[in-house]
């Protein structure tokens, strides 16, 4: 179909979802990677000698249809799959592993990239291109261009192997997710269960042709049941279920995959000379090697884990006292954690929803950037869309000039992988004198409006939208020349600053009055809230930070160092125990369900989120010092974060945005760990 193979005759250029059908998706891939290959070689075959321009500079521009076509294929992928399509991405991933690698390897290429690279010094290069070439020259090296061919080979077969495990370990994931419900039809069960959540659960109950209620793993239908059901026996039934996904020896258990993939990274690191696959990822980090991640993890560890045991004795002493619990198990955490909090802040996240109207938080984040950096969001209806719970804006500034499209898909459905993310269905660029502005999306899976209710959102749903919003503002503002080096195209642990930073806004009066508006009266959200919101915020925060430590540390281990792991279940107790509060549960494995490391792209980057987090903290300390909207900062931070993508190093950019290195104290100061 022409449609996926040239430009779209649409209105910005914007993806024709309506008009795709399945079957295109594989002859469009192999005609793009057709065009793709002819663009390559059209770059050797030149009889001019390598320059920058006919070389470096027309690699990054090369395989752009190709490019548009993977990210709306793999975007619905994740966001509106179906058997068929999944098929399809079995298919087409082999072919474009195999094409990335013909590129990777192609001693003709690599030759002429070299040739320009070996010139460096004597060429006038802007920052931006010196970054570009860098970054093609060990696009080369990292993946193998040096290696015989014997070894060429040998990488290409373990890229394409690990292509597939990755996709199949997701499609695992997502099958255990769909395939289990927990009916209830006494309602006595669903004692402590909040109003909003038991009518979601009746409607989906509906929707199967069911009496009663059903709970599914999904976080909206899972997260309040853990937190709010008394019936402990139920709660245990699924958070069992939760933590035995893809650990079930059956045909979706992800078991051999964790154990292959961990094999084989390390094999393509060493095949590349390098002692381990994280040595090979971090040296593209901010971090730059695992030595400086484990300590960053430990001194964390050290800092954390005193305050995390003297809250776990506490939680254990409210269990024991409230109902006669000896021993906290992991399925009590959330529902103990909850009844704390509210008798030690008077305080229940139910009685924040009303306040947080979806429609209204949306609105919210669009003011915050229209105050911080000048853009305005605009409602269109002639964009296409690929589900009807999509919404489309234009972004405007100032000047009424279009800054990007925004899509927003905000609720779980069948088809939908959990969890939130951002993505882009085109990047921004500049070429032939025009700036190409870029096609944005936030996907998330929010509690949905019933019958009598709008989608209302707990709390840390807003804290989620504001978060990929962050992440939204870095590709949308972006204003760089070259595709590669565009937006959230960042080292890994730098690209969580701006999502990070931006979920500050929620716990500030100033940025709440805008939005946190009581659904039924308009009446803003009473400042004893926004006092006890600040106030709980960093409540039980030693336990939250040894939870994400934990996963870090288990991602350091799998990636750290060549190892053969006989059993993933012992190796991942081993790896965890001087995080774990909890006793282990026999029938749970985390690993098999553990999709950022084994299906998206953190593998020895978890680390990251609480790298990440040391950067926000003292970069949002910069706003509070001068005004939460001062135009000063936030302009600095546009110019020297959002917009510069990843033409230069992080720490550079970061030093010219606040005038100093990031300090760790900000971050455990605002967690109350000093």
């Amino acid at each position: 179909m022409k449609t996926l193979t040239s430009t779209f005759n649409t209105k910005h250029n914007t993806a024709p979802f309506s008009q795709i059908k399945l079957e295109d998706y594989k002859p469009a891939f192999i005609e793009n990677i057709a065009k793709a290959k002819a663009e390559i070689d059209a770059i050797i075959t030149n009889p001019e000698a390598p320059t920058f321009e006919n070389t470096i500079e027309a690699l990054d521009f090369s395989g752009a249809t190709l490019d548009r076509l993977s990210s709306i294929f793999f975007n619905l992928n994740s966001a509106e799959t179906c058997d068929e399509m999944q098929k399809i991405a079995q298919e087409v991933s082999p072919l474009l592993t195999e094409f990335s690698n013909d590129i990777a390897l192609n001693e003709d290429l690599f030759k002429r990239v070299k040739a320009v690279y070996n010139q460096k010094d004597n060429l006038t290069l802007s920052t931006e291109q010196v970054t570009l070439l860098d970054k093609k020259f060990k696009g080369f090296s990292r993946n193998g261009a040096l290696l015989n061919e014997e070894d060429k080979l040998k990488l290409r077969e373990i890229d394409t192997e690990l292509a597939k495990l990755k996709l199949t370990f997701g499609e695992n994931v997502l099958a255990e997710t769909n395939n289990y419900q927990l009916h209830i039809t006494n309602e006595e069960d669903l004692k402590g269960l909040p109003d909003g959540a038991k009518e979601m659960a009746a409607s989906l109950a509906k929707s199967k042709n069911l009496e009663g209620w059903v709970f599914t793993l999904d976080f909206p239908s899972y997260l309040p049941f853990v937190t709010y059901v008394e019936n402990r026996e139920l709660r245990k039934e699924i958070a069992i279920a939760a933590g035995k996904k893809s650990f079930q020896d059956n045909e979706f258990d992800n078991q051999e995959n964790v154990k292959r993939i961990v094999e084989l990274r390390h094999k393509r690191a060493n095949l590349l000379g390098y002692k381990s696959h994280s040595d090979f990822v971090l040296e593209e980090r901010m971090a730059q090697n695992p030595e400086k991640v484990q300590s960053f993890l430990n001194d964390l560890l050290e800092k954390a884990k005193p305050a995390a045991q003297k809250e776990f004795a506490q939680l254990t002493a409210f269990a024991k006292e409230l109902d006669g619990i000896d021993q906290l198990e992991k399925w009590d955490g959330a529902y103990y954690s909850e009844k704390l909090k509210q008798k030690l802040f008077n305080f229940d996240d139910e009685i924040l929803k009303p306040f947080f109207k979806l429609e209204n938080v949306l609105n919210g984040a669009f003011t915050v950037a229209e105050k911080l950096f000048g853009i305005t969001f605009k409602e269109v209806f002639d964009i296409d869309k690929y589900h009807e719970d999509v919404q489309t804006f234009e972004v405007l500034d100032e000047n009424n000039n279009l800054v990007a499209i925004f899509y927003s898909d905000f609720f779980p459905r069948k088809g939908k992988r959990n969890g939130a993310w951002m993505t882009s269905y085109k990047p921004q660029y500049m070429k032939d004198g025009i700036n190409e502005r870029p096609h944005v999306s936030i996907v998330c899976n929010f509690t949905p409006p019933t019958e009598t209710k709008p989608s209302l959102l707990t709390f840390n749903e807003v804290t989620t939208l504001f978060h990929e919003f962050g992440h939204a503002l870095h590709g949308m503002l972006a204003n760089t020349t070259y595709p590669s080096l565009s937006g959230t195209s960042v080292y890994w642990d730098f690209v969580e600053l701006p999502s990070q930073v931006m979920e500050n806004w929620c716990y500030e009066p100033e940025a709440l009055a805008l939005f946190a508006k009581h659904y039924e009266t308009g009446e803003i959200i009473p400042q004893e809230y926004v006092n006890k919101i600040k106030e709980s915020a960093s409540f039980l925060e030693g336990m939250a930070t040894l939870r994400q430590l934990s996963f870090g540390i288990l991602d350091m281990t799998y990636h750290g160092k060549s190892q053969t792991i006989a059993d993933v279940k012992a190796f991942e107790k081993q790896a965890m125990e001087g995080t774990s509060l909890y006793p282990d549960v026999e029938e749970n494995c985390m690993s098999t369900s553990f999709s950022h490391i084994f299906q998206g792209g953190y593998s020895s980057g978890y680390y990251s989120y609480k790298w990440a987090e040391v950067l926000d903290a003292d970069a949002f300390a910069y706003f509070q010092e001068q005004g939460i909207f001062n135009k000063e900062v936030a302009t600095k931070f546009k110019d020297n974060v959002l917009s510069k993508g990843g033409t230069e190093l992080p720490m550079e950019l970061y030093k010219k945005f606040r005038g100093q290195e990031p300090k760790v104290e900000a971050l455990l100061k605002r967690a109350g760990l000093i």
